[in-house]
C-alpha cells in the first residue's frame, strides 16, 4: 500500500501597485497557506500564480496581458497549473480578462480577496474559468489570515475605499465608497503585531485623515494616532495617504505630541495650479496646501515631506506648470513621485478637451524631475553629520558584498546605507552618523554608535514564517511592487 502523501500545491503572488495591493497580497498568501498551499521556491515554477493588479496607469493593461502571454507557454507545459488575476484591473476588466486570455482560471475583484482558495478549487473541479466580482465589501480584508512581508514592520488597514471624486482617479470606482474599521479592531490588530515583535506599523487608507466619516466621529484619525502611540513596544507609526482637504491641525498636533509617530508625511499635491486643481476636483488650492506644509514644519522642523505630482493634466498651460514648479521650490519636498498624465477609461479626465501632446508632457516632466532631484539632493546634504536611528531593512537591507553596507530606514523615512557590523540583522535597530548624501539615499560609513537586537531580528535570523488568523510574521518576498505612488489614490 502506497502511503506517500501528495505534495502540497505551490503558489506565487506577483504584486503591482500601491501599498493597498501589497497588503492584499499578504492576505492572499495567508489564505493560500491556510488552504494547504506552500510558497514556491524562488528558482522554481508555481502550481498557482496570482497576479494582483493595479489600474492606476495607462500601461497597466499592457503589463497584465503581456505577463499573461508569458505565462501561457509555462501553463501549457505544466498540466494542472492555475493562473488567477485579482486587484483593481480585475475589478475593472472583469470577464474581459478571460475573453482575451482564456487560459486564465480565476478572476476576482478587490472585494473578493477571501474567495480565492474556493475559486481555485471550483475552477479545477468544473474545468472552467471562475469570475467573481462583488460590487461592495462584505468582509474587511484585515480579518483574513495573512503571511506578512516583514517580521519587523506591518501594514494595518484602517479603511478601504474613497469618497472623493478626483477626475483623474479610477480608484473609487474599483475600491468603492469609504468603509472604516472600528478603532478597537485596529488597535487589537496593532497589539497582536507588537506581541509578535513588530516595531513599526503603517496605517493604510485611500484617505486616512477622512477616517471616522462612516461612523460620524470628527477627529477620529488624530485620536487613533494617539491611541496607537500608547501601545507599549510599538516604536514607529507611519500612515499613508492623507488628503489636503481633510488634513487638520489636530492631526499635526497628534503627530508632534505622540513619540511613536514618525515625523514623515506623504501629502499628495498633484498640481500647484489652482485652475488645474479645480479641474481635478481636488477641493483645495495652492495657498491651503502650502499652509499645511508650513504648520507641519512649525510643529516638527525635522519632518520629511514627500508628495505625488501629475504633469500634463488636460488643459495644463505653461503658466499652470510654472505654478507647480513654484510650489515644489517653496515646499522643498524630501522626494516626490512624479507622473506623466495618462488617460484612464472611466474617469472624467479621459473625456476632457485639450489633452496635451506627449512631447509637451515629457518635456515638462523632465524639468520637474530635474528640479526635484536638485532639491532632494540639497535636503539630503543637510542631513550629513546628523545622528540617525535606523530600523535595519530586509530586501533593501541585504548586505552589499562590494561595500559591506546594510540599509535601513531613518525615522523620517529616508533610506540610509550604513557600514555593517557583526551581528546586525534585519529588524534590529542601530544608531549611526550620516557621512554622505545622494539625491535618493544617505550613506553612513562610520562606526555604529549603538546596536539593539530585537525580537523581530531574532525572527528574521531564524527565518520563522508562522501564519495565524489576522496577523503573522515573516514571508518570502511577495514580489517587487511596481514603483507607483506611496499614496494609495489621493
Amino acid at each position: 500500500m502506497d502511503t506517500a502523501q501528495t505534495p502540497a500545491r505551490t503558489y506565487r503572488v506577483r504584486t503591482y501597485g500601491c501599498q493597498m495591493n501589497v497588503h492584499d497580497s499578504e492576505r492572499l498568501s495567508g489564505l493560500l497557506e491556510a488552504a494547504g498551499y506552500t510558497a514556491a521556491p524562488e528558482d522554481g515554477e508555481a502550481d498557482v500564480v496570482v497576479l494582483n493588479t493595479c489600474a492606476v496607469r495607462e500601461n497597466a493593461d499592457n503589463r497584465l496581458y503581456g505577463n499573461l502571454g508569458h505565462l501561457r507557454p509555462v501553463k501549457d507545459a505544466r498540466p494542472g497549473m492555475q493562473i488567477a488575476v485579482g486587484g483593481c484591473l480585475a475589478q475593472k476588466d472583469r470577464g474581459e480578462i478571460v475573453r482575451r486570455a482564456p487560459w486564465v482560471d480565476v478572476v476576482f475583484g478587490t472585494h473578493n480577496v477571501g474567495s480565492l482558495p474556493a475559486l481555485l478549487e471550483r475552477a479545477r473541479h468544473n474545468a472552467e474559468a471562475q469570475v467573481e466580482i462583488a460590487e461592495a465589501l462584505e468582509v474587511f480584508p484585515s480579518t483574513l489570515p495573512a503571511k506578512r512581508d516583514s517580521a519587523y514592520a506591518g501594514w494595518v488597514s484602517i479603511s478601504v475605499g474613497c469618497n472623493n471624486t478626483c477626475t483623474f482617479c479610477i480608484v473609487p470606482a474599483l475600491r468603492g465608497k469609504e468603509k472604516d474599521r472600528r478603532p478597537g479592531d485596529i488597535l487589537a490588530e496593532v497589539q497582536a503585531l507588537v506581541d509578535q515583535g513588530v516595531l513599526e506599523v503603517t496605517l493604510l487608507g485611500q484617505n486616512v485623515n477622512a477616517y471616522g466619516v462612516e461612523f460620524g466621529q470628527q477627529g477620529a484619525f488624530a485620536d487613533l494616532l494617539r491611541a496607537t502611540g500608547r501601545i507599549e513596544g510599538l516604536e514607529r507609526i507611519r500612515f499613508t495617504s492623507p488628503h489636503p482637504r481633510e488634513f487638520t491641525d489636530d492631526v499635526i498636533a497628534a503627530m508632534a505630541e505622540t513619540p511613536a509617530v514618525c515625523h514623515q508625511l506623504h501629502m499628495p499635491l498633484q498640481s500647484g495650479s489652482d485652475e488645474v486643481l479645480r479641474r481635478m476636483r481636488r477641493a483645495y488650492r495652492q495657498e491651503r496646501y502650502l499652509g499645511i506644509i508650513d504648520r507641519v514644519r512649525a510643529a516638527m522642523p525635522d519632518a520629511a515631506i514627500t508628495t505625488d505630482i501629475i504633469v500634463g493634466f488636460p488643459g495644463e498651460t505653461e503658466a499652470d506648470f510654472e505654478q507647480t514648479l513654484e510650489v515644489v521650490r517653496q515646499a522643498r519636498f524630501a522626494s516626490a513621485f512624479t507622473f506623466q498624465y495618462s488617460k484612464r477609461p472611466g474617469t472624467p479626465a479621459a473625456e476632457m478637451a485639450d489633452q496635451l501632446p506627449k512631447e509637451v508632457v515629457q518635456e515638462r516632466y523632465l524639468r520637474l524631475t530635474a528640479l526635484q532631484d536638485e532639491i532632494s539632493w540639497a535636503e539630503n546634504r543637510a542631513q550629513v553629520g546628523r545622528t540617525v536611528e535606523l530600523l535595519v531593512a530586509a530586501g533593501e537591507g541585504s548586505k552589499d558584498a562590494r561595500t559591506g553596507r546594510l540599509s535601513g530606514r531613518a525615522r523620517d523615512g529616508r533610506l540610509v546605507h550604513f557600514t555593517a557590523a557583526a551581528g546586525v540583522r534585519p529588524g534590529d535597530v542601530v544608531e549611526t552618523v550620516v557621512t554622505q548624501a545622494a539625491p535618493h539615499h544617505l550613506v553612513a560609513d562610520g562606526p555604529l554608535l549603538s546596536h539593539r537586537r530585537t525580537r523581530a531580528g531574532d525572527a528574521a535570523e531564524a527565518d520563522t514564517k508562522p501564519t495565524t488568523p489576522g496577523v503573522s510574521l515573516g514571508m518570502p518576498r511577495i514580489g517587487v511592487p511596481e514603483p507607483l505612488p506611496v499614496s494609495t489614490g489621493c
